[in-house]
């Protein structure tokens, strides 16, 4: 096998980062050098890893923050409206070689680290962050926000610890504390002159002047500011996280009683709200303290984006605007699902009971403000808040609840006199014991705009999980398909694709994705169809590399790295991907003298803490990993790899490497994706249903350069209707019978017969997801794959077409629609006079 070359050999061969000006390098060297002076400890001479880092992350930053503060200046000068993207979760993955790149100083920092011969690469971000399914979606927005121009904040919470550290022993997912602020973090600054109170429990007391809430406990927010920069135009926006402090008095009437140790060791039960980030992806976990978190970034929010609107000056403390008239002209408020639901009666609350305007103008302008992304149609996902919480933590808010509520149900009672189903099917308050708020509900009501993440999505919305309010206000509904950014997805990961890319066509593409088309013209190019193929093939060994030290498994380069990353969960159908590699497995121990063509099948992903299924699924697979692996019969003609502790890191090093992405859910339950466009523009060919996000990628390529199977949301409906039977294609499928048995013998738990039981038992029964359904389809389609892959030229072009086919689908598309179709505003291409030039 021969050696890969290195990322920075790599680099060194990259035309798409520029030349780095001799200038720019010495300057780099003084400042890195300085910084790593003063980074070391004094009584230690040897500089660690930690400290190459933190040294280099401090000389990037000494360019970031110069263009940070010209940018707030120039936002405070201009007064334009201003976008706050509020998500519950944001993943930016490695911060240092974004910025760089973004920055324009990738090869500068390059050519420094290399002449100073420190390590090198493998101090690029040591501290990085988990993945999750909202991940780079957020990330991606806020680079992509930066990127247009736009004046936009990303709010959320500052967590102490991530998701978990995923480790496998003995096949079974174990969890381990994720503390990401153990090592510090160089990008963030601590804001605590603009902390602020935020207020729970007590109760509300009315007084002439109209509903006080009082006697409430107090926990401060403060804020932590990391700057998000854009692709070369000197425009730095800020994410501004919240973390929960305890206020000095906090339950220091202890203290009078003599119980001083625990007055202060109770600061921790206000300080646990910024502690952990819920890792229950699609699954509702009705927990007081997350309903506290996502009140606490709500209400430190509000009071942060007013602030701001009523000043008017840079540095402005005091405010100028004192009519609230123009707000929804001049703040935008994008709730990042339903996490952030409670900004809508946390407005309300501000408006009604502070600043006194009547309750129609302020409903008028949280309504023109607010905006709403749903993120899910699966019912186990929507958040339903049960009302006794409410009482008890938020009761002035369940109070404004209950009044929007009202006047809702007065408006459709209007409509559609007499229709007491509709009224109970459309009601923010669900019955039932207990009665809960459904917070979907909430955000569509108290939104201007909703929307979807595919086109497919957005249909379904419009006409099953909101079909009611989509009848009375149609043009409330719109589509906005994901994206990803590719300064992150192409350039950053996968830089000799990149370079290839820009040969041909120019860099253009890295702010116009759209401009890959013309890659078309190279289909038939032989120069470029072997450049490509070599690219790949390069990536593909040095992933094989990175997976014989970490997994001490040695793979055929020369197989299909067959790829599944993403969340575990029953509807994105990983099992319906074990059962063909069991079914492979089962063909080449049945015919072991035949040609078969070389796969190597690899899913990585984490599942909820508290979901079974989804953690048998993995040790479902690890037990099949173990049988085949290890079976002489089989030998490099199929490997099985659970790929542990998925993160961005790792995606970086696997979506490059990929030949084939599994997107398999059920048609009807992803809402869209955005690993399926990773993989698209990375060179994978898609193996998928007709679901979320393949749909327009299939149109966009031609479903011809896709291989699409199984059931479409249309038949999945008519079998609901018709009912599901598993066992009829158990009985008529012989694969999927020898398959099944094998599960349910113990043939891959062979110390636990049983282990299994469970999940056959769901899968005959009572499976939602309909695996079964799509077995034989998918089975074929597997066998096109093969056969595709036996001709290495036509793989190649079908990956050309995928490539020049992916423009749809970069986020700087994604948020110009959000941009122009639902905040009213307009893309900039202004470029910011850097820090060392003068204004005008």
């Amino acid at each position: 096998m021969s050696k890969p070359l290195t990322d920075h050999e790599k680099r060194k061969q990259i035309s798409v980062r520029g030349i780095a000006g001799l200038g720019d390098v010495a300057e780099i060297k003084k400042s890195f050098n300085r910084h790593l002076h003063f980074t070391l400890v004094k009584d230690r001479n040897v500089a660690t890893p930690r400290d190459y880092y933190f040294a280099l992350a401090h000389t990037v930053r000494d360019h970031l923050v110069g263009r940070w503060i010209r940018t707030q200046q120039y936002y405070y000068e201009k007064d334009p409206k201003r976008i706050h993207y509020l998500s519950l979760e944001f993943y930016m993955g490695r911060t240092l070689q974004n910025t760089m790149i973004n920055l324009g100083l990738q090869n500068a920092c390059d050519e420094a680290i290399y002449q100073v011969k420190c390590i090198a690469y493998e101090i690029y971000d040591p501290i990085t962050i988990g993945v999750w399914c909202l991940l780079s979606l957020s990330a991606c927005f806020l680079d992509s926000m930066a990127s247009l121009g736009l004046a936009a904040y990303g709010y959320g919470i500052r967590y102490e610890f991530g998701i978990f550290n995923q480790k496998i022993t003995n096949g079974w997912q174990v969890e381990e504390a994720d503390d990401w602020l153990r090592y510090g973090n160089p990008w963030e600054k601590a804001r605590p002159e603009y902390m602020l109170p935020v207020h729970f429990y007590g109760r509300v007391e009315q007084t002439h002047e109209g509903p006080k809430w009082v006697d409430t406990q107090v926990v401060l927010a403060m804020p932590y500011d990391t700057p998000v920069p854009g692709y070369k135009n000197n425009t730095v926006n800020t994410m501004r996280l919240w973390s929960a402090k305890a206020p000095n008095d906090f339950n220091l009437q202890e203290f009078n009683v003599g119980d001083y140790i625990q007055a202060v060791l109770d600061r921790n039960l206000a300080e646990n709200i910024s502690r952990v980030l819920y890792p229950n992806d699609n699954f509702f976990e009705g927990k007081e303290l997350r309903l506290k978190q996502e009140y606490f970034v709500v209400a430190a929010t509000l009071q942060d984006i007013i602030r701001r609107f009523k000043s008017s000056k840079f540095g402005c403390r005091d405010p100028v605007r004192t009519s609230f008239e123009a707000f929804s002209e001049k703040v935008a408020i994008q709730l990042n699902d339903t996490h952030p639901a409670l900004a809508i009666p946390e407005l309300m609350r501000i408006l009604v009971d502070i600043e006194r305007l009547d309750w129609e103008k302020a409903w008028e302008i949280t309504t023109k403000t607010c905006a709403y992304t749903n993120h899910t149609v699966l019912p186990e996902a929507l958040e339903r808040w049960p009302i006794y919480m409410f009482e008890k933590l938020l009761p002035r808010h369940l109070q404004i609840i209950y009044e929007i509520n009202q006047r809702h149900l007065d408006r459709v009672a209007a409509l559609y006199p007499g229709d007491s189903d509709r009224l109970c099917r459309m009601s923010l308050i669900e019955e039932g014991n207990p009665k809960r708020i459904n917070m979907a509900h909430l955000c569509v009501v108290g939104s201007h705009a909703v929307n979807g993440v595919a086109r497919i999505h957005s249909d379904i919305v419009k006409t099953t999980v909101f079909k009611d309010f989509c009848d009375i206000e149609p043009e409330k509904f719109q589509n906005k398909t994901n994206g990803i950014t590719p300064r992150r997805w192409l350039l950053l990961c996968n830089p000799g694709l990149a370079d290839i890319i820009a040969e041909k066509i120019g860099e253009e593409f890295l702010t116009d994705l759209f401009q890959l088309r013309k890659l078309l013209d190279f289909v038939d190019d032989s120069v470029f169809i072997r450049d490509v193929a070599n690219v790949k093939q390069e990536n593909k060994l040095k992933f094989a590399a990175y997976l014989e030290s970490e997994y001490k498994v040695n793979i055929n380069p020369e197989s299909i790295f067959d790829i599944q990353v993403k969340r575990i969960h029953e509807y994105k159908r990983q099992l319906l991907n074990c059962l063909h590699v069991i079914t492979l497995y089962n063909r080449i121990k049945k015919e072991p003298n035949k040609k078969f063509v070389p796969r190597t099948v690899m899913i990585g992903g984490k599942a909820a803490p508290g979901y079974h299924m989804a953690k048998m699924i993995i040790k479902l697979f690890t037990s099949v990993g173990e049988v085949v692996n290890h079976d002489p019969v089989v030998g490099d003609r199929l490997k099985v790899i659970f790929l542990e502790n998925y993160r961005v890191s790792l995606a970086e090093k696997v979506i490059p490497a990929a030949d084939l992405s599994e997107q398999i859910s059920t048609a009807g339950t992803e809402a869209s994706g955005t690993g399926n466009m990773k993989f698209m523009l990375n060179g994978a060919l898609t193996i998928g249903t007709m679901d979320g996000a393949n749909v327009e990628m299939a149109e966009e390529a031609g479903e011809e350069n896709l291989f699409i199977f199984g059931m479409r949301v249309e038949d999945v409906e008519a079998m609901d209707k018709k009912g599901y039977n598993a066992r009829e294609y158990y009985e008529r499928l012989p694969e999927l019978k020898q398959v099944i048995d094998q599960i349910s013998a113990g043939y891959f738990s062979p110390k636990e017969p049983e282990l299994f039981k469970d999940m056959v038992n769901m899968l005959m029964n009572h499976d939602r997801f309909k695996v079964f359904a799509d077995y034989e389809a998918y089975i074929r389609c597997q066998e096109k794959v093969n056969e595709l892959y036996r001709n290495p030229k036509e793989w190649t072009k079908k990956v050309i077409r995928n490539i020049a086919a992916s423009g749809k689908f970069s986020s700087d598309r994604t948020i110009a629609e959000y941009a122009r179709e639902i905040w009213g505003v307009e893309p900039s291409d202004v470029k910011i006079p850097p820090p060392n030039e003068p204004r005008e």
